[in-house]
């Protein structure tokens, strides 16, 4: 059994029911969530002029590939009504894998651990309350060690809505 870290987001549209869809949809299709995180609001990253983000992080065991994994976000993303343009731009839910076991993949279309992990708080602050001390297999530091580390300057703070940690 492998386990998978996703980040998951959205923007626009109803942001809550997209990341509760988007776990409807990774149960169904990719394996059992075992570990979620509070939803968190935070600022946009890269593009900064959008709306508040809604950001969570899930653990999930999977048989599936890392490949089939990426595969099947992809697919759950069209369903949920995705439509890629600006990069780091507005959208209705985005599927990230963040870590798949320990593995390291450098791929055409896929980089794990996700290249930013470090970078970014809103991936980090998640991430680090479901698996603060899970070991980045590149820096070799813990989750709560990158987060300490952090320069990310944007807020991220616990909704304030309804929470999927429940689930």
């Amino acid at each position: 059994m492998n386990t998978v870290y996703l980040l998951l987001g959205a923007n626009i549209g109803n942001p809550m029911k997209q990341l509760k869809d988007a776990i409807i949809e990774i149960e169904s299709r990719i394996g059992k969530i075992t570990l979620t995180s509070k939803v968190y609001e935070s600022e946009a990253w890269g593009v900064e002029d959008q709306p508040i983000f809604l950001n969570q992080v899930i653990a999930v065991e999977t048989e599936l590939s890392a490949q089939r994994v990426l595969q099947d976000i992809l697919k759950i993303e069209l369903v949920l009504g995705r439509i890629r343009g600006q990069r780091w731009g507005s959208r209705v839910i985005d599927i990230d894998i963040l870590y798949y076991n320990n593995d390291i993949i450098h791929s055409e279309d896929l980089q794990v651990p996700h290249p930013y992990i470090q970078e970014r708080n809103f991936t980090l602050i998640p991430l680090a309350e479901i698996a603060a001390d899970y070991i980045h297999p590149i820096f070799k530091k813990t989750n709560k060690e990158l987060l300490d580390e952090s320069k990310d300057p944007l807020k991220v703070n616990i909704s304030k809505n309804e929470t999927l940690s429940n689930y």
